[in-house]
């Protein structure tokens, strides 16, 4: 009989996945923060940027993280343009002087680390050098991709893709890898890893 239910519990885990496995987040607690507390626990999500949690405090109460994340969102979506490329050139470029100077937000270094940005050869850190050069001059912010979603190469692709866009529709890839990111920071904030 404990077998069987010892069986049943790892069935149950493998079907459901690793999600399984992580608790989900006390939202009456996060609900209960005071607004310091909050934008003390996720004003770090969006880039160098805790406005985007001081104004998802007010849209209290969420019911789940992804109404949390949503929420934050929306703060973005609905700002200012002035208050939107902030945010935007708020983001250090890839593998660039951010890094070099050991500047960059611990999330960024993660980030950066996890498609081995860290890590580049002479030669691609002089191709992401001109790639990021060329993004800025051409767009006036910094090139914007969700890393942990994309290896090395993937990324050069994009990069010199995106570079063909115009500015409106960058803007848009911008913001929304932007939204990729903030969930994926969230996600590892509240998992504790």
């Amino acid at each position: 009989m404990f077998r069987r239910g010892l069986l049943a519990l790892a069935l149950g885990l493998v079907l459901a996945g690793p999600a399984a496995l992580a608790a989900e987040p006390d939202m009456a607690a996060i609900n209960a923060m005071d607004r310091a507390a909050f934008v003390e626990k996720f004003g770090g999500i969006f880039e160098k940027s805790p406005w985007v949690a001081e104004s998802a405090w007010d849209k209290k109460p969420f019911a789940t993280i992804d109404d949390m994340h949503a929420a934050m969102v929306n703060v973005v979506k609905y700002a200012p343009l002035p208050s939107q490329l902030r945010l935007l050139q708020n983001h250090p470029d890839l593998a660039g002087k951010e890094a070099a100077a050991g500047a960059m937000t611990a999330s960024s270094v993660s980030e950066q680390a996890s498609a081995g940005l860290n890590a580049l050869s002479k030669a691609e850190m002089g191709r992401i050098s001109e790639l990021n050069a060329a993004y800025k001059q051409k767009f006036g912010f910094p090139f914007i991709i969700a890393v942990r979603m994309h290896t090395k190469e993937g990324i050069f692709f994009d990069f010199a893709r995106r570079l063909q866009n115009d500015t409106q529709t960058e803007y848009a890839n911008d913001l929304q890898n932007v939204y990729a990111i903030t969930r994926l920071r969230l996600d590892k904030l509240l998992s504790g890893s």
